[in-house]
């Protein structure tokens, strides 16, 4: 069985440390929330570009071909569009 510390080191390969990550994750977050269209978007759009963000850091940070992160961003980006395909704006 792990102890936790030996999770918290297997966690740091695929996510990174979590103070480069967060502080990376923060970054990108700044940048989009200053572009002019941030106050248009819907708070699905802004909550799966968010979490896209906080995908990309883990990946700048961590394991890069981490699977899980790839797919994640994939299925934020999915729900937003199925929300447009619905409301008929795709």
């Amino acid at each position: 069985m792990k102890t936790k510390k030996s999770k918290v080191i297997d966690r740091q390969k695929t996510h990174g440390p979590f103070k480069e990550f967060a502080a990376t994750a923060q970054s990108l977050k700044d940048i989009m929330r200053a572009q002019p269209n941030w106050i248009y978007l819907g708070p699905d759009m802004r909550e799966a570009l968010d979490m896209v963000q906080h995908k990309v850091a883990r990946i700048l940070t961590g394991d890069p071909a981490h699977l899980d992160h790839w797919a994640d961003i994939q299925g934020y980006v999915a729900r937003v569009a199925e929300r447009l395909n619905s409301d008929g704006k795709a």
